[in-house]
């Protein structure tokens, strides 16, 4: 509801709610009691020299091992972050959910989660997401001639998911209350699953089925379901505000410049 209180009256009350602000920071040690604004813009870095990154491998084509060291989309943006930072690039591989409650980031394992994560409400909860870098939907991946193409027909089904993920809430959502649904730790161990027919189907992310699929000719992608869902880097919750805008700007300028439309274009076509 609006107040109606007179201008003067509202006035009265702004100014001393001004000074009560001032007050605060002066208390806090704020920009009001001398803190340079240098200081407060001022990225810091868990070691000196490197941009550390949490991911999750394997994740293909956002993260995965090649000739001995992690690559992918993820971390060839990474890499675009770190060398604008002039920063070498450190890659830390942890179990995704570790990044997603904010373990890794909070305990300070590293500076920066980039791991194909959707963002969430939840998520936002603990961690401090950058602008969107990635559209996805949600796959549903089975068997050919299995006549799984639909939601509706996984009742009774035995259903793949990776743990912590989108795709496992996608399911808990809308799934038919007879499915059984199985979380796995990794997207390695949900392939390995759907591989071997221990489970009927799966549902992961629309950007990675493509590997499942190319991977084994027996399975089918059957359908997508357009979620809304985007990517993003995330840092320390409330602890690192100034690399996250560094991180935004650098994002808008890989896509400003063209760098960004090449390296997607260099895993996905």
């Amino acid at each position: 509801m609006r107040s109606h209180r007179p201008r003067t009256v509202r006035a009265a009350a702004a100014a001393l709610s001004s000074a009560g602000l001032m007050l605060a920071l002066s208390a806090c040690g704020g920009a009001a009691s001398g803190q340079s604004a240098a200081s407060l813009s001022e990225v810091s870095l868990v070691f000196k020299g490197a941009l550390t990154v949490c991911t999750d491998s394997p994740y293909a084509p956002f993260v995965y091992e090649e000739k001995g060291k992690l690559v992918g989309f993820d971390i060839d943006l990474a890499r675009k972050v770190a060398d604008k930072l002039k920063v070498d690039l450190d890659v830390v591989d942890v179990p995704f959910d570790d990044i997603t409650s904010g373990t890794s980031l909070n305990t300070d394992a590293c500076d920066v989660a980039v791991s194909a994560m959707t963002i969430t409400g939840e998520r936002a909860r603990v961690l401090d997401f950058s602008s969107p870098y990635f559209d996805a939907k949600q796959a549903l991946i089975t068997p050919r001639g299995s006549g799984l193409d639909e939601l509706a027909e996984l009742g009774g089904a035995r259903v793949g998911v990776q743990k912590d993920t989108t795709g496992e809430t996608f399911m808990s959502d809308f799934a038919p209350a007879t499915a059984q649904v199985t979380a796995y730790d990794d997207a390695a161990g949900l392939q390995a699953a759907l591989d071997s027919g221990e489970i009927d189907a799966a549902m992961l992310d629309n950007t990675v089925s493509g590997e499942f699929v190319s991977s084994n000719p027996k399975l089918k992608l059957a359908r997508e379901f357009d979620t809304g869902e985007q990517y993003g880097m995330a840092v320390k919750k409330d602890g690192n505000v100034p690399l996250l805008r560094k991180i935004n700007s650098i994002l808008a300028g890989l896509r400003e410049d063209g760098t960004y439309d090449k390296i997607y274009d260099k895993y996905f076509g």
